[in-house]
């Protein structure tokens, strides 16, 4: 595996004929041998890119009290504001500040027999004091997810199916999910954990970097890559969805943020798509020469996976915020305590 992370040009996608089939190729061998790449040609322009980072900023700079009016722990439905130290990856406090949105649906009625991912769906918290941060990243929420949605399709088109094959499970509504993270200086942290290894769930993670390193990738030798900033392009990685569609022939891969040195912090934008919640992921008929090489999906068994999506994504919600579990899901918790 390379040292540094390959480029992926979208423009080559439309090019058509042997350019695009080439590009197709060159997705399927990266998404499989590296799971991490940089994406450039995506046309979102540097202005709007600019513009998200700015109210990113304009966010953390608001007073503690007004961040904390929108806490996630008021919101069953995981939005809102996380504070330093309270969002946890593989039972470790992740040293980052950071505000959580998803796509603007209302709650679902709370009914007898309903599953209970069904109480992710919700409205996002806003703050008060920055009116602009709804509309800016609803509208960054919607060009992104075109960028993802044609990834998607490139995906699918590289791994043997009809461009559309994923859409019946993300179609109509799919898992949008926005976070702006700040990474506080070390001086301010307790250990250099920004965010501990994982993996993401969902289909695909679009991610914008400022000019602060610290995102490493673990590569098949267990050694740390730096994914150094690239100005203008996302940082794009393959999520557990896709992993287990195709039988664990492309691999989410595992990541983490290393807390930036004293005196500094680092700005991101991570967008995660992923399929609604009410779907099942399917197992793709793989054309012979791929299947030969698929290895089935790996499933942690302290954090096993699940076709279900709506289950699997609320499993990784509720051990990473305890306070909103606690507050809002404790008859799940007590019910796990009684079956344990």
């Amino acid at each position: 595996m390379s040292r540094t992370l390959p480029i992926l040009d979208l423009a080559r996608l439309d090019a058509g004929g042997s350019e695009r089939d080439a590009f197709l190729a060159e997705l399927r061998t990266v998404a499989r041998e590296t799971g991490f790449f940089y994406l450039v040609g995506h046309g979102i322009p540097a202005s709007q890119i600019a513009g998200v980072q700015a109210l990113a900023r304009h966010f953390f700079a608001l007073p503690a009290e007004e961040k904390r009016a929108v806490a996630m722990v008021n919101s069953p439905h995981f939005r809102g504001y996380t504070e330093a130290g309270q969002e946890i990856t593989r039972g470790l406090a992740d040293w980052r500040e950071q505000f959580d949105i998803g796509a603007e649906r209302a709650a679902r009625p709370r009914e007898p027999g309903l599953p209970a991912w069904t109480r992710l769906q919700g409205p996002n918290q806003w703050p008060a004091a920055l009116p602009g941060l709804r509309v800016g990243l609803l509208a960054w929420q919607e060009a992104v997810t075109d960028i993802g949605t044609r990834l998607l399709q490139a995906f699918a088109l590289a791994l043997g199916q009809e461009a559309d094959a994923f859409a019946p499970i993300y179609a109509g509504a799919p898992n949008q999910h926005i976070k702006i993270i700040r990474y506080p200086g070390r001086e301010a942290t307790g250990d250099n954990q920004g965010v501990g290894a994982h993996k993401d769930s969902g289909f695909l993670t679009l991610l914008v970097q400022d000019g602060v390193g610290g995102l490493e990738v673990e590569d098949a030798d267990g050694r740390w890559i730096a994914v150094a900033p690239v100005e203008g392009a996302f940082v794009v990685n393959v999520g557990e969805l896709l992993e287990l569609a195709s039988n664990g022939y492309l691999r989410a891969t595992i990541h983490r943020v290393v807390t930036p040195d004293a005196g500094r912090d680092r700005l991101s934008i991570a967008f995660f798509l992923g399929a609604r919640h009410d779907a099942t992921v399917p197992l793709l008929a793989l054309p012979a020469a791929l299947a030969e090489q698929a290895r089935g999906a790996a499933s942690d068994p302290e954090n096993p996976l699940f076709r279900e999506v709506g289950r699997n994504y609320l499993k990784g919600r509720l051990r990473s915020h305890p306070d909103v579990a606690a507050a809002h899901y404790a008859d799940l918790l007590i019910a796990e305590a009684r079956a344990a």
